[in-house]
């Protein structure tokens, strides 16, 4: 029994840039101006799409679903990873990480799902607009948006599971900014093979597969998109599937290089990098990518900001 004890430490070091000490600063910068702007701006999103009547569609109740997963992505690692930045000692507790851990692996799995519905959901409203309310009914996304929450939070509790009963030796340094599977599986004293094979095996069904039925639901889009007679329309069409696709791009192949590719230890610095683009870039990047262009948000935050106001007066 006090081998097993020894084994599990009370706490873990993110080591993150401690040996670059000089990227601190800028990185704390940094990273606390993307996490203000993530919360504003998911906040903004939600509060937007659940006041205004007019917003209660499909569409927006999936991007609603986006921005709470990442208000609480972003969440779970950001503010540790602030507070470990700005000390000498970069501690978390075991717990604590187990948590982060958990927390992070579902929301990351469950964002992966839900473009693909978001996706769908895009291809049915361009592609078969007569059916659209016929076919995106609200029992649909309803079970579509569970299927993505339970899906993503199954996988966390596997993978944790798997990756957590691995002997650790009391090794405890984590070279990352946040616990993550394929950091914390570097820590461990035993052949973790088997490991990378279910999380290569589970990677594809979470990234390979979602990257597939995107750029197909986007390829009939384009299809639709050019029998448009209008010019004018066609180039807000393919701008605002431009943008989409650049964030889902941006998401996806980042997660693939960190979960997809062999470890290596000359790449462990480019992996810790990769990561904070999906742990804080992306989140960050959703709100304006998909509302930027988007009249209708334009116009809800208008009569808010009116509403407020009036209010006020």
């Amino acid at each position: 029994m006090n081998k097993v004890n020894e084994s599990v430490p009370r706490e873990f070091i993110l080591l993150g840039f401690s040996d670059r000490p000089w990227l601190e600063l800028p990185l704390f910068v940094l990273f606390l101006l993307s996490y203000i702007l993530t919360i504003v701006g998911n906040l903004g999103i939600i509060l937007v799409a659940h006041l205004d009547s007019k917003l209660h569609t499909p569409m927006y109740f999936f991007l609603s679903n986006l921005s709470f997963l990442d208000l609480c992505y972003t969440t779970s690692t950001v503010p540790q990873l602030l507070v470990n930045i700005c000390s000498t000692w970069k501690a978390i507790s075991y717990e604590g990480c187990v948590v982060q851990l958990l927390i992070s692996l579902a929301l990351g799995s469950t964002e992966c799902l839900l473009l693909v519905v978001m996706s769908f959901d895009r291809f049915v409203a361009i592609c078969r607009p007569l059916h659209y309310s016929v076919i995106m009914h609200q029992k649909l996304c309803l079970q579509l948006a569970a299927a993505s929450w339970i899906s993503g939070f199954s996988n966390s509790v596997l993978q944790s599971s798997l990756t957590l009963q691995m002997p650790l030796c009391g090794h405890k340094e984590v070279d990352h900014f946040f616990c993550e599977v394929p950091a914390l599986l570097k820590l461990s004293c035993v052949d973790t093979t088997a490991n990378e094979a279910e999380l290569f095996f589970i990677g594809v069904f979470f990234l390979l597969i979602p990257v597939a039925l995107i750029l197909i639901s986007y390829g009939f889009i384009a299809q639709a998109v050019l029998r448009i007679q209008s010019s004018e329309g066609r180039r807000k069409a393919f701008g605002t599937c431009g943008s989409h696709l650049v964030v889902v791009s941006l998401f996806y192949g980042t997660a693939i290089y960190m979960y997809l590719q062999p470890p290596s230890p000359a790449t462990k610095d480019r992996g810790k990098m990769v990561s904070l683009f999906y742990a804080i870039i992306t989140p960050m990047l959703n709100p304006p990518i998909y509302t930027l262009r988007n009249k209708d948000v334009k116009e809800a935050l208008k009569r808010l900001v009116a509403r407020i106001f009036l209010i006020e007066k």
